[in-house]
């Protein structure tokens, strides 16, 4: 099972709280991929709101994003992207020829 994962810098000025939050975990369930991330020695699924809201994850703090699955690249490249964003006024956008 191919496995990706990538160290980000979070550039949203709300951090992963509320609505980037959501917005993480509708994009990341469109993946066939299982999708965690990483806060220091603490780790949620990527799939689940309350997961991540529980890393109380801040504007600019460092991430490690992981992926597994046969989609792997694709969600880990869309789900960074979104990370890396500073504001979330834009829905995320899934790569070409991926499922919804």
């Amino acid at each position: 099972m191919p496995r990706c994962k990538k160290k980000i810098r979070v550039k949203n000025r709300s951090g992963l709280h509320a609505r980037p939050a959501a917005l993480f975990v509708r994009l990341a369930n469109t993946f066939r991929s299982r999708v965690w991330l990483r806060k220091g020695k603490e780790s949620a699924d990527g799939k689940s709101i309350m997961h991540l809201l529980s890393l109380a994850v801040e504007a600019g703090s460092t991430v490690e994003l992981v992926t597994y699955g046969s989609d792997a690249k694709e969600a880990l490249k869309a789900l960074s992207e979104l990370l890396k964003k500073d504001d979330e006024q834009e829905e995320p956008k899934r790569a070409k020829g991926v499922r919804n």
